[in-house]
C-alpha cells in the first residue's frame, strides 16, 4: 500500500550501529553503515548446506529509512497534545490479537515444488523471492528502529511500530526458508497480489507460497490503516497545495518504478497465468483509489492516456538498456542516451502534469476524521 511507504525512503544501508539478524541456521545476515550496497558482508552458509549466494546488484540490497528525529516531535504526545490517542490504541489492539500467528507453516510442498520449478520461470521466480525479502527485511529494520525511538515520547504508536516488524519479520523469514528449497542463501517490493487470480486457476500456482497471500494481504492491510492513522495525526500535512505536489509525486514514482520494472519481468507474471502490463494496471488503480482515501490529490489512473504514457516509457526504457548492452564504449553510449533519457523524463513530466483528482477523506476543519462523500 502506497500509504505504509510515504513515510520511508530507500537508502544503501540502514543506519549507524551493526545488526546481526538469524532467519535460519542456514543464513545470518549482517548489516552495518555503508557507502554503497555492495559493501554489505555476504551470507555465511552453513557448513551442513552448500547454499549458493544470490548476486548482488547496485538494487539489492535496498533498505529504508525516515527521519527519526522528526517522527519523534511529531508523535510526541507532549508536543502534539490533540494526537487522536484511541485511535491509536484501538490498532494497538488490532496488532496484539496477532490474528497470523500460526498461518506462516511450511509443509513438504514447497520444497516439492521448487525441485518441479525449471527453466526461466525458476529463474524470475528466485528473483522474485529474494526482492521480496529484501523489502519485507527493510521493513523489519525500519519499524523495529521506529518502536526504539518512540519508546518515551509516544509508547503506543511505537509499540505499534514493533508489532509491526513482528509482522515483516515473520513475512521474511517465510520468504528466507523458500530460498532455501531452491538451495540458495540470502543476499540482503513488490509483494505481488495476485491471490484471486491464484485462487481461480490453481494450475498457476507453481509455488505454495501463493496460498499464503491472503492472510499475509491482511497483515499488510493493517500496516496501511495505521500510517493511514498516522497521517490522519498530522493534517498540516494534507491540506494545502504542496500536499497535492508531493502526493502526485508520490504515487507516481511508485507507479512508473512498478511498471518499468515488472515489464522487464513479463517472465514470472506468464508463469503465473498473467499479463503483466493488465495486472500492473489493476494494482495501480487499486492503489490510486486507496491513496485518494487520504491523500489531497492523486493521478488520473484511470485516464487511457496515462497507459498510453507508461506504455511510452517502456518502449523509451526498453532502447536504454538496449543501449547499454552494445559493445559501444562509453561516450557513445552516453551519447546514445541522452534523447532517450530526454523522452522519458519528458513522459514523466507530461504524466505529473495531466490533470489531477482532488481527493483526501479528513475533514480539517477540527481534528477528528469524517469522512466525506
Amino acid at each position: 500500500m502506497a500509504a505504509e511507504m510515504a513515510l520511508v525512503k530507500p537508502i544503501s544501508a540502514f543506519g549507524s550501529r551493526r545488526r546481526t539478524f538469524s532467519f535460519s541456521k542456514f543464513t545470518t545476515i549482517r548489516i552495518s553503515a555503508a557507502a554503497n550496497p555492495t559493501s554489505i558482508p555476504k551470507p555465511k552458509p552453513s557448513k551442513k548446506a552448500n547454499k549458493t549466494a544470490i548476486k548482488e546488484t547496485l538494487l539489492t540490497p535496498r533498505f529504508y529509512t525516515t527521519d527519526f528525529d522528526e517522527m519523534e516531535t511529531l508523535f510526541n504526545t507532549e508536543i502534539n497534545k490533540k494526537l487522536n490517542q484511541s485511535e491509536f490504541e484501538a490498532l494497538l489492539q488490532e496488532f496484539k490479537t496477532d490474528y497470523n500467528q500460526t498461518h506462516f507453516v511450511r509443509n513438504k510442498e514447497f520444497k516439492e515444488a521448487a525441485d518441479k520449478m525449471e527453466g526461466p520461470l525458476r529463474t524470475i521466480f528466485v528473483e522474485f523471492l529474494e526482492r521480496s525479502c529484501t523489502a519485507e527485511f527493510s521493513g523489519f529494520l525500519l519499524y523495529k528502529e521506529l518502536g526504539r525511538r518512540l519508546k518515551k515520547t509516544n509508547p503506543v504508536v511505537a509499540e505499534i511500530f514493533s508489532l509491526m516488524s513482528r509482522d515483516e519479520a515473520r513475512h521474511a523469514g517465510f520468504l528466507n526458508k523458500g530460498l532455501s528449497d531452491f538451495n540458495l542463501a540470502l543476499d540482503l517490493g513488490f509483494l505481488t497480489k495476485a491471490r484471486k487470480h491464484l485462487k481461480a486457476n490453481p494450475e498457476y500456482q507453481c509455488y505454495p507460497i501463493f496460498k499464503y497471500f491472503e492472510n499475509w494481504c491482511q497483515d499488510e492491510n493493517r500496516h496501511g490503516d495505521f500510517f493511514s492513522a498516522l497521517m490522519k495525526a498530522q493534517p498540516q500535512f494534507l491540506n494545502d497545495w504542496k500536499a497535492k505536489l508531493w502526493s502526485r509525486f508520490f504515487c507516481l514514482s511508485v507507479y512508473v518504478t512498478m511498471y518499468l520494472n515488472d515489464c522487464q519481468r513479463t517472465a514470472f507474471y506468464e508463469g503465473i497465468g498473467l499479463d503483466t502490463k493488465e495486472f500492473d494496471m489493476h494494482v495501480i488503480i487499486e492503489t490510486n483509489r486507496t491513496t485518494a482515501r487520504i491523500f489531497p490529490a492523486v493521478l488520473d489512473v484511470e485516464n487511457p492516456e496515462f497507459k498510453r504514457k507508461l506504455d511510452r516509457m517502456v518502449e523509451i526504457n526498453e532502447k536504454l538498456v538496449a543501449v547499454g548492452e552494445t559493445q559501444d564504449n562509453s561516450l557513445v553510449k552516453n551519447l546514445k542516451r541522452i534523447p532517450l533519457v530526454a523522452a522519458l523524463v519528458s513522459e514523466i513530466l507530461a504524466a505529473y502534469l495531466m490533470p489531477p483528482i482532488e481527493s483526501g477523506s479528513v475533514d480539517f476543519s477540527e481534528f477528528e476524521p469524517q469522512l466525506l462523500y
